[in-house]
């Protein structure tokens, strides 16, 4: 009996698979599946050799007509033209040692030999925005080498994800160009949930006229209460790009945490300071606590959503998102901590 009970007391912290809410996907057989292309352009980057570098351009040239001009224009900063420069700039960027790029491409290349992970991860995601959504056009994904300069960009009709920032929390390298609290989710297996939560606000953009934190958290919120749905096989502080003990600070004072936003009144405030310290990534949120981790405004409009979906069993995901207004949403939420 004990152990049962521990059981479900680890889920309720956890919000994994076993929690309580609501189910808003069939089986994966009752659904249109999606196969997601994903392009190696990092493989085909790093082949490029210092001795055939004019005619490996042109390759990639021709083989990426649309990724190749903007990898060189957003990422090298090189006029994609200028194949002269890029031709002089691009060996030093693939075997510089003085910023570490050699041993991370070296080590790009050993852990993203096999991506059928991925791969398996990606199809099963975006096979259920397609279910939800599915007019939103499902992208090409391109790997690519940033030398540390991008993790996601977008192009019209796809998406490139930065492979070397996505090397293990441990990477030697990352202490460079990173600060500690970042290097949590810059892990192989943090790829899909960025991805995907980015495609999300993409395309599913803030519509709000107002600007107070209650709007911007609860927009945020609703997004990645979305993406945990989406990954609901996950844990949801891997969601949050959280370690498990943060989550469980945040379940363990949740009371407390709203009980001083709402004495300060902050959801009602603008100043970008207070946005900026409630919203944005950071070592802790300065607003509430430094024991408090960054970005505990869009957690609490992920609580908020949660508890509004629970109240409001008529509610579809679709109509949750759709819903501009967040007094709204917080009023029949009949969130209390």
């Amino acid at each position: 009996m004990m152990k049962k009970l521990l059981y479900i007391a680890l889920c309720f912290l956890t919000l994994t698979a076993c929690q309580k809410g609501r189910t808003y996907f069939p089986k994966a057989s009752e659904m249109e599946a999606q196969e997601v292309e994903i392009v190696r352009f990092d493989k085909a980057l790093l082949n490029v050799h210092e001795t055939t570098v004019a005619q490996d351009i042109r390759v990639l040239y021709d083989e990426y007509p649309e990724f190749m001009p903007l990898w060189v224009e957003d990422i090298l900063g090189i006029p994609s033209a200028d194949t002269a420069y890029l031709e002089q700039q691009l060996p030093l960027f693939l075997k510089d040692t003085l910023y570490g790029f050699k041993q991370t491409n070296e080590r790009e290349r050993e852990i993203f030999a096999d991506i059928a992970d991925l791969q398996q991860s990606f199809d099963k995601a975006f096979t259920r925005v397609h279910y939800l959504y599915p007019e939103m056009e499902i992208p090409t994904l391109y790997l690519f080498i940033s030398g540390f300069n991008a993790s996601i960009f977008f192009g019209d009709d796809f998406i490139g994800i930065g492979a070397d920032m996505y090397l293990g929390s441990d990477y030697e390298y990352y202490n460079r160009v990173v600060y500690d609290y970042q290097k949590r989710t810059m892990r192989k297996e943090c790829i899909p949930v960025d991805v995907i939560s980015a495609f999300l606000f993409r395309n599913l953009p803030y519509t709000s006229t107002k600007s107070r934190l209650l709007d911007q958290m609860m927009y945020r919120g609703k997004v990645m209460y979305l993406t945990a749905q989406i990954f609901n096989e996950l844990p949801a502080y891997e969601v949050m790009g959280w370690s498990k003990e943060q989550w469980d600070w945040c379940v363990k004072n949740e009371r407390g945490i709203w009980h001083l936003v709402m004495d300060k009144r902050d959801l009602f405030k603008t100043e970008s300071l207070v946005l900026t310290s409630y919203l944005n990534d950071g070592p802790f949120t300065s607003e509430i606590s430094q024991d408090a981790p960054g970005r505990l405004g869009i957690w609490l409009g992920w609580r908020i959503a949660e508890s509004y979906m629970e109240h409001n069993e008529n509610v579809s995901l679709q109509e949750l998102m759709a819903e501009p207004d967040a007094q709204w949403i917080l009023e029949n939420s009949y969130y209390k901590p």
